[in-house]
């Protein structure tokens, strides 16, 4: 019986569990993910982060739910998800020769138990100046329009970079693999030493 929960319909999330070996589900919580007036940007993924764990804490009670949830900072502004070609292009002209944060947001909750542990995990991303003919050519190869920052880090998105810094390139993706490891190890879960077989369970 799968006891671990992936809150989360993301299929970048899904895909960088894998990575662990560990067999697991996914179910989509419903939260409103509206930020809060005044909230700061690591409060923020840190509050839906925990809120969609919580969310599925009553359907799996007997599980340990993964919850996350990432931003991208500009300056002082919250950059989100553009949703369509034009604020891709937008965000990426504003982003080019510039530094950029993400913050990504990891709880895991033991909803048998009540345990939460938490974290947020920062990576900074150094963008080449971009010209108005490459920053269009990556938009329409990759489309990105449903990613923070309007890229794709695991894909042709890398060519869009100076440099990157921070301690889990798993983060930039949207899930801290090196910080829920070391979670699930609290709740003697080691994929190293897992007698579960790896596997997927849908």
């Amino acid at each position: 019986m799968c006891k671990i929960v992936l809150a989360s319909s993301s299929p970048f999330r899904r895909a960088l569990l894998e990575k662990l070996m560990l067999p697991f589900l996914t179910a989509a919580p419903d939260i409103d993910e509206s930020p809060l007036r005044g909230e700061s940007p690591r409060d923020m993924v840190l509050r839906l982060s925990a809120g969609k764990a919580a969310a599925l804490r009553r359907q799996y009670d007997q599980h340990l739910i993964i919850g996350s949830d990432q931003c991208c900072v500009l300056g002082n502004d919250i950059t989100g998800k553009p949703h369509s070609r034009e604020n891709a292009i937008k965000q990426l002209r504003r982003a080019s020769g510039r530094r950029v944060t993400f913050y990504t947001g990891l709880v895991l909750l033991n909803s048998r138990t009540g345990r939460l542990q938490q974290t947020v995990e920062p990576f900074q991303v150094t963008f080449r100046s971009l010209t108005e003919s490459e920053i269009e050519g990556y938009v329409d190869a990759e489309q990105p329009l449903n990613c923070a920052g309007s890229f794709k880090c695991e894909g042709l998105g890398i060519t869009l970079f100076h440099s990157l810094d921070g301690r889990d390139p798993n983060s930039l993706i949207g899930l801290p693999l090196i910080a829920l490891a070391a979670m699930l190890r609290n709740e003697g879960i080691n994929p190293l030493t897992a007698r579960n077989p790896p596997a997927i369970c849908d």
